[in-house]
């Protein structure tokens, strides 16, 4: 019994608390967030799909939706999501052979995934056109 009193004074796990913030641990929780995103988006192009099979009726629905200016920020945070996935699965690549687990270099490419979502987002929306007043 002496030994349980003991074992329950000891932490579970490392708290909070104890952990000083770091860009991979926001990299870490953006990943989590980004996965249910994509999730979610896949399910909104499956009913896309489904409109277009389903007839112009339905698609109105879902056009009218998604050309609105909410419905345009879904989609680009869509977009957002993956290309933050997309940059976080490159970095992955690198630390399954065993590079980038250095703190610095590790914050770096935390930055830079951060960036790479953002930009990469812009990027895709001006490249497809979908951004007013500006073409390519």
């Amino acid at each position: 019994m002496a030994n349980q009193v003991e074992a329950d004074k000891r932490p579970l796990s490392p708290h909070l608390q104890v952990w000083k913030f770091h860009p991979t641990m926001l990299t870490s929780i953006l990943q989590r967030i980004t996965g249910v995103g994509n999730a979610i988006g896949v399910v909104l192009i499956v009913g896309w799909l489904f409109a277009i099979a389903s007839g112009s009726d339905v698609f109105k629905c879902f056009d009218v939706f998604f050309t609105s200016i909410f419905g345009k920020i879904i989609l680009f945070g869509f977009t957002v999501s993956v290309m933050y996935h997309l940059g976080q699965g490159i970095r992955f690549l690198f630390w399954d052979a065993g590079k980038g687990f250095t703190p610095a270099v590790a914050n770096f490419w935390s930055y830079f995934t951060i960036a790479f979502g953002l930009l990469g987002a812009v990027a895709v929306w001006i490249f497809a056109g979908l951004v007013p007043g500006i073409a390519i």
